[in-house]
């Protein structure tokens, strides 16, 4: 039987991906940095593990309790919609800690086992704002495409050792709690040139009008991932982020 680990399984995207996997009959590792069994079926397949992927040590922990894996699923991250020009430092550091270091962390950590077995799959979950320029999400997406490039480049590392790598590229997804997640680094919604401006671009992205991208769409996008070998690099999740991947000529 086959296992994947995946990360911020609280709710969302990982929460779904997680009730994907079991429904199709695999051992599945949900991570958060809180364990709660909330949101997730009761299953002797189910294993819900402690995890900060900003702490080596934390890290270093779950390889030791997780054992021999197939899968690995980056899927844990932040956002912070702010201007560039205010962006504080902090936040952006939080930002790349997490988004960007926190998953090379973790993909570096089971790479060795999945080299040495000639066998494994690594699915990094970054976002469909790389593909597009918007605003307030300058840092947020530079954070993301980071993790896009040293992906892409990973996956030509990996190739001679038979491990696949892909990346999932969701869209916009308001009925999540990303967005909800992310106002607690919201920034500058009191600036008398921006103010106006901010309000106008968050109640956008509230608006559960028009194509927008749902949780059972990311998770059969990462399934793909994990167990169609041909799939391509770059898998986009949600209507929205289809649309963004064939305007950017990319391909599904």
């Amino acid at each position: 039987m086959s296992t994947v680990l995946i990360t911020g399984c609280s709710s969302g995207f990982g929460q779904e991906t997680a009730r994907l996997f079991l429904q199709q009959g695999w051992e599945v590792i949900a991570t958060m940095r809180t364990p709660q069994p909330d949101g997730l079926p009761v299953s002797d397949r189910l294993r819900i593990l402690s995890l900060d992927i900003t702490d080596p040590a934390s890290i270093a922990a779950l390889v030791e309790a997780a054992g021999l894996i197939d899968v690995l699923v980056n899927n844990a991250g932040i956002g912070a919609p702010v201007p560039v020009e205010l962006m504080p430092t902090a936040t952006a550091r939080a930002l790349f800690e997490t988004n960007l270091f926190g998953t090379l962390a973790m993909t570096q950590a089971f790479l060795p086992q999945f080299r040495q077995r000639r066998a494994g799959v690594v699915v990094n979950v970054t976002s469909s704002v790389t593909l597009k320029a918007l605003p307030l999400v300058g840092v947020y997406s530079a954070s993301k495409a980071a993790v896009n490039a040293f992906t892409a480049s990973l996956a030509i590392e990996m190739a001679p050792f038979d491990v696949r790598v892909r990346l999932v590229l969701p869209g916009r997804s308001p009925e999540t709690r990303f967005g909800a997640n992310a106002q607690a680094f919201l920034h500058g919604q009191d600036h008398p040139d921006y103010a106006d401006f901010i309000a106008r671009i968050i109640s956008g992205m509230r608006d559960s009008r028009g194509p927008v991208t749902h949780a059972p769409d990311v998770a059969q996008a990462v399934w793909r991932a994990a167990t169609d070998p041909n799939t391509p690099l770059r898998i986009p999740a949600g209507a929205d982020a289809e649309a963004w991947m064939a305007e950017s000529g990319g391909t599904t």
